[in-house]
């Protein structure tokens, strides 16, 4: 969770990752959790999941809603749908939507219209159980990115519908929107955690103005009542889920609620519902840090030869601040002057994180930073923006993160009692700025058993990037234990946050869902995920001769 100014990204980089950069190609911020030059998050470190109690467990296998009967859908009439064109997808869609209560305790009252699209399948005859697509953010339109959807999941919609829910307070389902900062916004103002969490303030005081303005009923649990109408509303008798990042939360929370309605279950770059989110972020983006300067270390001939001793560029930098510096605007070219703080600085070194390709060009970057020059450190967090695709709704984003989150959160200590600031450069960074956005937030209600994730009612497929800055390998097996004897757990080492765009893991994907039964899903082989390569370190143009002839890896 997190993001760049107001983007977001899903995927990633083509061939080396599966998130950002190619990924704003291929899933255009589908999934995000981004990193968060202006915000950021993170996650509680090595906290168990409980499998809930036995009354719970059954109480989930007859398919109600634990938390409240309040958010159970009541009995939804046929969908009625009408053809739409959606930005990306190249067919005629047909798009459809719901009434649902805004507050699920009050159902004649206030309502809101939750919207779907469905990307209906090739071929004549279809499979009955669609693939129910849950974007990340949390904030991102599902809607928004049919088109990088469409293509990820193409195989899957030869055969099977592919549905895409707005979910409550984005895209076009009462949307919780903040007005965007344009690209060319001074950098002063972009990097401002100051600025920025005044205009969140507000943009909060605006939306609460609206009609569906009260920010307390757009929490996870309350959100999968309404996909749970959706599917009632288009009569499917059970789905395939697919949610990637923030995503993964949503999609565990409608199994929990209705196990019953899934038959396999997909999530990739886990965000487990206990992680209290800005807490992690230190300790997971301070061990994918120092993975990209060892790898730069080990490469002596290589990286270490051209960009020098990269953590001492690291550390020396963050002794130097807060400093004034000079730097290029990466979109007007316009020299501006700011104040560069460490807050800043963390925010910029983090960001490339997320995709190996653009984080095996941070050592250059730290190199020119030692010198004086900040135009790469600042572009190479830049290029992580996505399109209007990948736009988060801010608003729901912190609904969403103020209600579940930062109540687990302690002071600067996570729930399992670890300080988050030991041993690393990011401290309470993150964890802090949420801290202040959500101050004033309202909160809505959550009740316990969303902290829980239940036994798996049918396979379940587990990915992670083990280069992967916000939901690391670690937080995606803590599920998979939780998931129990059902569930797969699949760690592409050299990936980072997302994996479901690699080439080999779409394949993966595909038959997984596509499998005629439990064991065949199950059993599906993965071993491609062990084949893809860490980017080698990115060599600027002229430097192989710079470097007395040498050949870029």
């Amino acid at each position: 969770m997190g993001e760049l100014p107001q983007r977001a990204h899903a995927g990633e980089a083509e061939g080396a990752g599966g998130a950002c950069g190619a990924v704003r190609r291929l899933l255009r911020g589908a999934a995000c959790l981004l990193p968060a030059v202006l915000l950021g998050v993170g996650g509680l470190p090595g906290r168990v999941l409980a499998q809930g109690t036995a009354p719970e467990r059954a109480v989930a296998a007859r398919g109600a809603a634990p938390a409240s009967a309040a958010a159970a859908p009541v009995a939804t009439s046929a969908a009625v749908l009408q053809p739409c064109r959606l930005t990306g997808f190249e067919h005629d869609a047909a798009c459809g939507q719901v009434r649902r209560p805004l507050d699920p305790a009050a159902p004649r009252g206030r309502q809101i219209e939750v919207h779907f699209a469905v990307l209906p399948a090739l071929a004549r005859h279809k499979h009955p159980d669609p693939v129910v697509v849950f974007a990340g953010g949390p904030g991102q339109s599902a809607i928004d990115l049919a088109g990088s959807w469409s293509r990820l999941l193409a195989r899957l919609g030869n055969r099977r519908d592919i549905v895409l829910v707005d979910q409550r307070g984005t895209g076009r389902s009462a949307p919780l929107a903040c007005p965007e900062m344009p690209p060319t916004t001074p950098l002063a103002e972009a990097l401002s955690a100051e600025r920025q969490t005044a205009r969140l303030e507000a943009c909060r005081v605006a939306l609460q103005r609206l009609p569906h303005g009260d920010l307390r009923h757009y929490t996870t649990w309350v959100a999968m009542a309404d996909v749970e109408a959706v599917r009632q509303a288009l009569g499917a008798p059970r789905v395939n889920l697919v949610g990637a990042s923030y995503g993964t939360r949503a999609a565990l929370e409608y199994q929990r609620q209705f196990p019953n309605a899934v038959r396999r279950l997909v999530i990739d770059g886990v965000a487990p519902p206990d992680m209290a989110l800005p807490e992690a972020f230190a300790a997971d983006s301070q061990a994918v840090l120092d993975r990209v300067f060892a790898a730069c270390e080990a490469d002596a001939a290589g990286c270490a030869a051209l960009h020098g001793p990269v953590r001492a560029h690291w550390r020396g930098l963050l002794a130097s601040l807060p400093r004034e510096v000079q730097v290029a605007h990466p979109v007007t070219g316009t020299t501006e002057r700011l104040r560069l703080t460490r807050e800043m600085v963390l925010g910029l070194g983090r960001a490339p994180l997320y995709v190996p390709v653009y984080a095996s060009a941070l050592p250059a970057a730290l190199a020119e930073a030692a010198r004086g020059r900040f135009e790469a450190l600042v572009g190479l967090a830049s290029a992580l923006q996505g399109g209007r695709g990948g736009a988060l709704a801010e608003g729901m984003h912190h609904s969403v993160v103020c209600s579940e989150d930062l109540p687990r959160m302690a002071g600067s200590a996570s729930v399992s009692g670890e300080p988050i600031a030991a041993g690393s450069d990011f401290g309470t960074t993150f964890a802090d700025r949420y801290r202040r956005a959500c101050a004033g937030w309202p909160r809505g209600e959550v009740p316990g058993a969303f902290y829980r994730v239940p036994e798996a009612p049918s396979p379940a497929l587990v990915l992670s990037g083990g280069a992967d800055p916000v939901t690391p390998p670690r937080h995606g097996e803590r599920v998979r234990a939780a998931l129990g004897t059902r569930a797969r757990h699949v760690v592409v080492a050299e990936a980072g946050h997302g994996v479901m765009a690699l080439p080999c893991m779409r394949d993966v994907l595909f038959r997984f869902i596509d499998a005629p039964d439990a064991a065949a899903a199950l059993a599906v082989a993965t071993d491609c995920a062990a084949s893809v390569p860490r980017p080698g370190a990115f060599w600027p143009p002229g430097a192989a001769s710079a470097a007395g002839g040498a050949r870029a890896p």
